[in-house]
């Protein structure tokens, strides 16, 4: 007689399933049973939705701060302009300063493309104070130049108060202050007809010009005319500065040739520049800066994103018994897999709107406060949400498929 065969509960359970038709899970009740965890554990469901807020909302303020940083740029470039050039002293072999020639300005002029000239020469040893008791080592940083009517239409500039040089005022002692050197010797207007002691003179005041971007050495002085600086100071006619304004589609030509219009016999000795490359090399510093942050973002969100694996690992310990049972009454392991992953996939969503509306508030309080226009690139957004969603369904995997795994007897038994 043969011995009966024991069946253990893993065929039974086996042979169950295979008998018993397979159990459905509904669209509809498929999200409150993927949120019953959630709803359970509000402030871990919190803390794993925090940290991909702060991934992406670190992503979308770096994109929309540089953007909008970079828009306000470009358009102070193009509102400054990048034709203004301006030719300098240079330097000889000996490294010795190299004064350019008195004809300068003049043989710049005839040069093609050129549109404007303006020369101008720093007056050493000359200093401007607010009266004759200042002491004369409190110079302010602050310096003369000698200069005509030309200076402010070639740096498309505009005086704030008063008039700007001309023929006329040329000739006296009057002078015209730049806005840093209005600020420092504390004059904001022409109220009292204010004066000011340059190289142990009076000079009436009787201009203030508003901010130079492009030419900051002239908002750090007080300019004089021609005539008047060789009268008192022995001015010798020879420039040390000359802003030029080119034909804007001619600028890097001009620049080419500017050196030797200045002084043909040595042309090594004049340095040329444009002052709006100090503007677009911050442009470049700018988007370096963005990938380092945006590195720093995606760390963020890495760490996030395995914090929400971590929380849904702990959550498949936790429902052991939660599972084993659902598993015993039928439900199949793609249903059971379902529910961790869109438990997983809601907590990335949750995050990323979040860490979306978070960076874009970050990025109009950052623009506002600098006096930018805000811009959040579309971009920004989009890639924002995706990575969000992408992050929240991978950390949902791997816990998905151990609760799947995850056999009824193995979880009614430990329970």
């Amino acid at each position: 007689m043969t011995a009966p065969v024991r069946t253990s509960e893993v065929d039974l359970l086996s042979c169950q399933d295979q008998l018993t038709p397979l159990s459905r899970l509904r669209a509809t009740d498929l999200l409150p049973v993927a949120t019953a965890g959630l709803r359970t554990r509000r402030v871990r469901a919190v803390l794993s939705i925090l940290g991909v807020a702060i991934g992406i909302a670190a992503i979308v303020a770096v994109l929309g701060i540089t953007r909008s940083s970079q828009a306000d740029l470009l358009a102070r470039i193009d509102r400054l302009g990048t034709n203004l050039l301006t030719v300098i002293n240079g330097r000889s072999v000996s490294g010795d300063e190299v004064q350019l020639p008195a004809t300068a300005a003049s043989a710049i002029l005839r040069t093609d493309g050129v549109l404007a000239t303006a020369p101008t020469a720093e007056l050493v040893g000359v200093q401007v104070y607010r009266s004759d008791q200042v002491p004369t080592t409190l110079t302010g940083g602050l310096s003369v130049r000698a200069a005509d009517a030309s200076l402010l239409s070639t740096l498309d500039g505009r005086v704030a108060h008063g008039r700007f040089l001309s023929a006329a005022t040329s000739r006296y002692p009057t002078t015209v202050l730049g806005h840093t050197a209005a600020q420092t010797l504390g004059i904001a207007d022409l109220s009292g007809t204010p004066r000011v002691w340059i190289g142990g003179r009076w000079y009436a005041v009787v201009g203030i010009l508003s901010p130079l971007e492009l030419a900051a050495e002239v908002d750090r002085s007080a300019l004089i005319g021609f005539p008047v600086a060789a009268r008192d100071f022995g001015y010798d006619g020879r420039p040390s500065r000359i802003y030029v304004r080119a034909d804007t589609d001619r600028t890097t030509e001009v620049a080419d040739r500017l050196a030797r219009a200045t002084n043909p016999r040595s042309p090594n000795e004049v340095a040329v520049s444009r002052p709006s490359d100090a503007l677009s090399a911050r442009l470049a510093v700018a988007g370096s800066s963005t990938s380092l942050f945006l590195g720093l973002g995606a760390v963020a969100l890495l760490v996030g994103g395995i914090g929400i694996a971590n929380v849904m690992v702990i959550s498949v310990l936790e429902r052991r018994t939660e599972i084993g049972l659902r598993r015993a009454l039928g439900a199949a392991r793609r249903h059971v897999a379902a529910q961790f992953v869109v438990e997983s996939f809601l907590l990335g969503v949750t995050g990323g709107v979040v860490g979306v509306l978070v960076g874009a508030a970050v990025t109009y309080a950052v623009a506002t406060q600098r006096g930018w226009q805000p811009l959040v690139p579309p971009v920004a957004v989009g890639v924002g949400l995706v990575t969000a969603v992408v992050v929240g369904a991978l950390a949902g995997l791997y816990p998905a498929q151990r609760a799947a795994r995850l056999s009824p007897t193995d979880a009614l038994r430990s329970a």
